[in-house]
């Protein structure tokens, strides 16, 4: 008797300075990690949790035949949630085409990158449009 062998599937998704490469192996047992720790370790935050989860939620029963390795780095608890979200969406698009109208009409930004980023400081300012105030008196 043959062994189904598993799919594997690589995803990548960013938000500002975070990065989340996540790993999908189809068909498996509805597991997700999140830098080598179970959800609810690595997110203590409810609506964080929630966020990540969102994905999840929409795919319904295909979520509990996909393993989720997911591995971020950079930025914030929030960049890094919303990277992880993506890249986990991307993935499940990957293994059920039909999720993608799904996702698109929930939330674009569940597939779509959020290209905005931290604007640089530039000189005699506090930030990057802030000025020095000037006194004429």
């Amino acid at each position: 008797m043959a062994r189904k062998k598993k799919q594997v599937i690589t995803t990548k998704a960013k938000k500002k300075r975070a990065v989340a490469r996540a790993t999908l192996y189809y068909p498996g047992t509805g597991k997700l990690r999140i830098n080598g720790y179970v959800i609810d370790a690595y997110a203590q935050n409810k609506y964080v949790r929630m966020i990540i989860e969102e994905p999840l939620l929409l795919a319904g029963d295909l979520a509990k035949k996909v393993d989720i390795d997911v591995n971020v780095q950079g930025g914030g608890f929030m960049g890094q949630a919303v990277a992880v979200r993506g890249a986990i969406a991307k993935g499940l698009v990957q293994v059920d085409e039909d999720l993608k109208d799904t996702y698109l009409q929930y939330d674009r930004t569940l597939l779509v990158d959020d290209v905005r980023r931290v604007e640089p400081k530039k000189p005699l300012g506090r930030k990057a449009r802030a000025k020095k105030q000037t006194s004429y008196r």
